[in-house]
C-alpha cells in the first residue's frame, strides 16, 4: 500500500508541471458551463477522482458536478469536492514517519504515529456534510470577489477517526487553556503568504462529534481530501476541516492568525461593518433530480427528489412550490443518517400545463430555522442559503 501511496503523490506533483503530458491533457479537457457570468470551466480528472469541475489548479480547487448529488445521500470519495488555500502541497507522505504533534498548554505533549492514534484511542464514525463557505458564490447578486463556485462545493461522507476530546484528555489540558489551533502539512510558496491555521475554542474542541479522521466512506482518506489525517468539525463550514493535519497547539488566548482574524469573516449582523469568524452552517435545500432547463412531461406524474441539511440540529421538513411561493407542498423525508448529514426528500407532482416553471425548495430545521427566500448579501459571498429556484420546461 505504502509504495502505491508514494507513487500517487509523485504523480500528483507532476500535474503542476506545464510541460507534462498530463498537464496538456488537463488543458485539453472538456468544458462545462455553470449558470452564471464567466461560468465556463474545464472538466478534469485528477488522481483518485472522477471528472470534476476545475476552478483553479494551483492550489487545486475542484467542484462536484451537481448531477452527482442525485446518486445517493453519501458522496463517493472520487466525486468529493477539493478545496486548498495554499499551493505548497506535500508531494510525499510516509505514513510510517508521519506524526501528529500535540503541544502548547498541555501537561503531556504528544507525538503520535497514525498507528498509535488508531490503537490507543477508541474509534468513532459520523455522517457529516463538509461544505465550502463560498459554495454558490457564483450566483451572488451583485457579484463579489472570490472563487466563483456553483453549488457543488459540498459533500456528505461517513468519517471515521478518534475524538479530538480524547486526544486532548490524554495530553492533559492546562487550567488556563482556552483555544486550540490546527495546522496541516500544506505550506505557502511565498514567505509573505500566511500559513493556513485554524482554531476552535476548547469547549468546541471537546464536543463529541469533533473527530481526527483517517477514513472516509470506509477507505483511507483520499490524498486530495486530507490523507492521512484531517480535522472533522460537523455542522461547521469546511474552512475548519484542516487537511493533512499534523500539529495541534493548545493556547491560553484567542488565536489571531490571518485565517481567523482577517479571512473567513462575516458581518456580526446584516449590513454591519463589524465582523466575526464564520462558523456554523446555515440551513440549505436543493432539487437534485432535475437540473436547470430539464424537460418534464405534461400531465404525467413526476417524482422530484432532493437533499437538505443544516448546522447540526437536523431537518424537520422540506416543502416545494411550483407557483413562485404562493403555495407550498410538504415532501416526504427519507432515511435519517444523523443531524449533520444530508437528508433526502421526495415528492410526486403533476404539471397540467406546458411552458416554463420554477421549482422552489425550502427547508425547516429541528431548531425551527427556515430558509430565507433570498440570501442575505455579504461582500464575501459566504453562506449562501436562499431558496433555490430551478427552471424546468413542461413539454
Amino acid at each position: 500500500m505504502l509504495p502505491e501511496r508514494r507513487h500517487f503523490l509523485k504523480t500528483l506533483a507532476t500535474t503542476w508541471v506545464a510541460s507534462s503530458l498530463w498537464g496538456r491533457a488537463l488543458r485539453a479537457a472538456a468544458t462545462v458551463t455553470l449558470p452564471f457570468e464567466n461560468g465556463i470551466r474545464d472538466l478534469v480528472q485528477y488522481p483518485g477522482k472522477r471528472k470534476l469541475i476545475r476552478l483553479t489548479s494551483r492550489p487545486p480547487q475542484l467542484e462536484t458536478p451537481f448531477q452527482n448529488f442525485n446518486e445517493g445521500l453519501v458522496t463517493p470519495n472520487d466525486a468529493f469536492f477539493v478545496r486548498y488555500h495554499l499551493s505548497g502541497l506535500p508531494t510525499e507522505i510516509d505514513v510510517q514517519k508521519f506524526r501528529l504533534e500535540v503541544r502548547g498548554k498541555v501537561q503531556n505533549p504528544l507525538s503520535l504515529t497514525l498507528a498509535a492514534l488508531k490503537s490507543q484511542f477508541k474509534s468513532f464514525e459520523i455522517c457529516a456534510v463538509n461544505q465550502c463557505s463560498g459554495n454558490g458564490r457564483g450566483f451572488s447578486n451583485p457579484r463579489v470577489g472570490g472563487g466563483q463556485l456553483a453549488n457543488g462545493a459540498m459533500g456528505n461522507a461517513v468519517w471515521k477517526g478518534v475524538r479530538l476530546a480524547d486526544v486532548l484528555k490524554k495530553a492533559g489540558l492546562d487550567s488556563k487553556a482556552t483555544h486550540v489551533s490546527f495546522d496541516g502539512l500544506d505550506r505557502p510558496l511565498m514567505p509573505a503568504t500566511p500559513d493556513f491555521v485554524k482554531a476552535l475554542t476548547v469547549e468546541h474542541a471537546n464536543r463529541p462529534e469533533v473527530l481526527l479522521a483517517y477514513q472516509m466512506n470506509g477507505q483511507d482518506l483520499p490524498y486530495l481530501n486530507g490523507f492521512p489525517l484531517r480535522l472533522v468539525v460537523p455542522g461547521y463550514f469546511g474552512t475548519y476541516w484542516v487537511k493533512h493535519l499534523n500539529q495541534i497547539e493548545v493556547l491560553d488566548h484567542e488565536f489571531d492568525g490571518f485565517w481567523m482574524k482577517t479571512a473567513y469573516r462575516i458581518p456580526e449582523a446584516p449590513g454591519s461593518e463589524r465582523t466575526k469568524p464564520i462558523g456554523k452552517m446555515v440551513i440549505r435545500s436543493f432539487l437534485t433530480s432535475h437540473l436547470d432547463q430539464a424537460e418534464i412531461s405534461v400531465e404525467k406524474k413526476t417524482r422530484l427528489r432532493g437533499i437538505a441539511f443544516d448546522g447540526g440540529t437536523g431537518i424537520r421538513e422540506v416543502r416545494i412550490s411550483t407557483d413562485q411561493g404562493k403555495s407550498w407542498t410538504k415532501t416526504s423525508l427519507g432515511k435519517d443518517l444523523g443531524p449533520f448529514s444530508f437528508r433526502e426528500w421526495t415528492c410526486e407532482t403533476t404539471f397540467s400545463e406546458k411552458g416554463e416553471k420554477e421549482i422552489w425548495v425550502r427547508a425547516e430545521s429541528m431548531a425551527s430555522e427556515i430558509q430565507p427566500l433570498e440570501t442575505v448579501f455579504n461582500k464575501s459571498g459566504y453562506q449562501r442559503n436562499g431558496v433555490e429556484k430551478t427552471k424546468v420546461k413542461i413539454v
